[in-house]
């Protein structure tokens, strides 16, 4: 953590901070205040990403995300993210494909 800092008191209600708890418990995070470190970084990185990138967040089925995961192990990937980029970039191909050859006919 950067050795400057400013103190932000916020109050949040008993079950986020029950979440907050059990992510640190389950070693997630060192401490709560790490974790909502995290999610204001995550939160400031979508609004103010450069115009040409539009960051989403998604729900997947946990099987989706191990399957992901283990891509990334076996080294298809760099990250779990960078999988899902390489499966969008995929389908959009195919589908722009498919629709230029339906085009041509």
């Amino acid at each position: 953590m950067p050795s400057e800092s400013e103190r932000v008191t916020i109050r949040l209600p008993p079950d986020k901070v029950k979440a907050l708890h059990q992510l640190v418990k389950g070693g997630t995070f060192t401490t709560i205040s790490d974790a909502i470190r995290a999610a204001i970084d995550r939160f400031i990185d979508i609004q103010f990403a450069p115009d040409y990138i539009r960051k989403l967040m998604i729900e997947l089925p946990k099987g989706n995300v191990v399957d992901l995961q283990q891509l990334v192990k076996s080294g298809d990937s760099v990250s779990v993210e960078d999988a899902v980029r390489n499966a969008v970039r995929e389908y959009v191909r195919r589908r722009l494909h498919k629709a230029m050859e339906g085009a041509d006919r």
